[in-house]
Order: structure tokens, then C-alpha cells, then sequence
């Protein structure tokens, strides 16, 4: 129940009491609310702007780990950029060049993707653009390590390639230096022991008692062991592959047999004095290509320095062959 309120009436000397006005009661009702709304407007216009509710505290540390998390990203990206154009690098300047094999360019190595719009699903998105370009250093990153990867497989085959191709050639001297009489012959103009012409002398004659070992000079295939050329005797032929055939002849005997492989270094036969040969020796031929070079640019396999000097001294002597 509400208060009856009164006051003084000095003309009557005697209280009378206040009336209210409706309208009035209602006016400043009106005004308490409105009053109140704007004040509640205003609070909440200054918490939405200064005062962070826990869901916004909570969104925005999540954004600022996302930040983080994406700084770092850069970073490892970066850092993966830097290794493998330094393989690349690497790739291009020593291990193609080493193996004769072409130089992968850049525009290779790092081109984009065309055609379609691989990101159109990660437009329209607040953070798009960073999203959509670090999707690009990934797949191009991605695509940089599928060319690499490949061409070291390419390198790994070259190598492969090669150390066969090392193996193959027929690098060592046939005739052990301890075996050697001396060396008798070398490639080039000799005098015939038979005929007393000078004519081309196409391989080395290696002096050494009857009996001597012969190795293969390099790894292949027995292609013949017979009597059936001439002037040779029982001789042995050795394909190294490669466009590379060596020669061993006037043997005494054989250690091996058509077709048999061999490698650099096994006995394949002896010395001996067969077919056309004036006294125990092995003549020793090298082809490549079908065509006959000089033996003597093959003996980095077995020689030092110095004894290379005195082979080649005595290879260069025009004297008489012994076949």
C-alpha cells in the first residue's frame, strides 16, 4: 500500500493532501525506463568494446596460436626451400655433370600447377589469400621433391652404370711385373721377326717363361678360346661390353671356356709360344668399337707411376715384335 503523502497550505493554515496526476506518474515512468535503456545500451556498448567475454578471450588465443603455429610453418617451409635447392644444386653442378647426364632446369624443378583452380575450396574465407599461398609452397614443395627424387634414381642407375662400365674396362696389365722377362713390343711400327718388314704392330708383346699366368684385364664374357685365327695360336677373347674386346694370344694353354664370364683379375690361360711367334711371349690386344688401340692408355688399374713411365719407355722402342 502505497504512502499517502500531504503538505502545508499557508493561506489555510491546514495540511491538505497531494494528489498525483496520472500523466505525470506516467512521464516519469517513461523517463526512468527510458533512461534505464539508454544506460543499459551504453554498458553494453562499452563491455562489447573493451571487456573481452571468455568466448572471445578463448577465440582469440586460439587465432594467436594459429598465428604461431603458421610462423613456424613458414619457418619449416623455408628451411625444406633451402635443403633441397642446395640438392638441387648439388644435383645439377656434380652428380649430373660427374655422370654426362643434362642438368634438370628450374622451370622444371619448381614449375606451378595449370589448368583448373586447385584452391577454388579455400576461397571466401577471412584468412584465404595466406591459406591459398601456403598450399602453393607445399604442392610445389611436394613437386620439387618428386623431381629430385627421380633424378637421384636416374643418378643411382648412372652410377650403377658406370662402376660397371669402370669394371669392364680392361684396366690392368695382363702379365704380373714380377713374371715379365721384359717388355718386348710395343703398338706401332715394328719390324716382322719372320719377314724382317716393318708393318703395323697392333697390340703388346709381353715376354715370360712358358707357363705364366694371364689374367683378365677386366670383367665380361669368354667370346672365344681356340686356335681358329690366324697367327694368333690358342688365343682368348674377352668381351667387356661397352664396345670394349680384349686379346690374349699364343698361349700355351687355356683356364677358361667360350661363354664362361670373368672377372678383372681371374687366370684365364698361360704363356706359350703358339701360332706365329718366335719365342714365349703373349700378344695382347685391346679393341673398342671394333677398332685396335693401343693397350697402353689401360694400365691405370694395376701400375704405379713410375712403373707406367718404364712401360711406356720400352712400348715406344721401334724393335723387332716376336709375332
Amino acid at each position: 500500500m502505497s504512502k499517502v503523502k500531504y503538505y502545508y497550505d499557508s493561506e489555510s493554515l491546514s495540511y491538505k493532501k497531494i494528489e498525483r496526476k496520472k500523466g505525470r506518474a506516467f512521464k516519469y515512468t517513461f523517463i526512468f525506463l527510458l533512461a534505464s535503456a539508454f544506460f543499459g545500451f551504453l554498458m553494453v556498448f562499452v563491455t562489447s568494446q573493451y571487456v573481452e567475454s571468455p568466448k572471445e578471450r578463448a577465440l582469440k588465443r586460439e587465432l594467436q596460436n594459429m598465428e604461431l603455429q603458421y610462423e613456424l610453418l613458414n619457418k619449416k617451409m623455408q628451411q625444406a626451400e633451402t635443403v633441397l635447392n642446395n640438392i638441387a644444386d648439388r644435383d645439377n653442378n656434380i652428380y649430373r655433370v660427374f655422370f654426362e647426364a643434362n642438368p634438370i632446369p628450374d622451370e622444371q624443378r619448381k614449375a606451378g600447377f595449370g589448368g583448373i583452380n586447385r584452391y577454388k575450396d579455400l576461397e571466401g574465407f577471412d584468412n584465404s589469400k595466406l591459406i591459398i599461398e601456403s598450399n602453393k609452397r607445399l604442392d610445389v614443395l611436394q613437386k620439387q621433391i618428386v623431381v629430385q627424387s627421380r633424378s637421384l634414381d636416374e643418378i643411382a642407375k648412372l652410377a650403377e652404370e658406370k662402376e660397371k662400365l669402370l669394371a669392364a674396362i680392361p684396366a690392368i696389365q695382363p702379365v704380373s711385373n714380377e713374371d715379365l722377362t721384359r717388355m718386348a713390343s710395343g703398338y706401332g711400327m715394328r719390324s716382322d721377326p719372320f719377314t724382317k718388314v716393318r708393318k703395323m704392330h697392333w697390340g703388346m708383346d709381353f715376354t715370360a717363361p712358358r707357363g705364366t699366368p694371364i689374367y683378365a684385364s677386366g670383367d665380361g664374357v669368354v667370346k672365344r678360346a681356340d686356335s681358329n685365327s690366324s697367327g694368333y695360336g690358342n688365343h682368348i677373347r674377352i668381351d667387356h661390353g661397352y664396345g670394349y674386346i680384349s686379346l690374349y694370344a699364343h698361349l700355351y694353354k687355356y683356364n677358361v671356356r667360350k661363354n664362361q664370364k670373368v672377372k678383372r683379375g681371374d687366370l684365364i690361360g698361360f704363356v706359350g709360344s703358339t701360332g706365329r711367334s718366335e719365342a714365349p711371349h703373349l700378344h695382347y690386344e685391346v679393341f673398342k668399337d671394333g677398332q685396335r688401340i693401343n693397350p697402353i692408355n689401360f694400365y691405370y688399374g694395376s701400375l704405379t707411376a713410375e712403373e707406367f713411365n718404364k712401360l711406356l719407355e720400352h712400348a715406344s722402342l721401334e724393335n723387332q715384335s716376336l709375332d
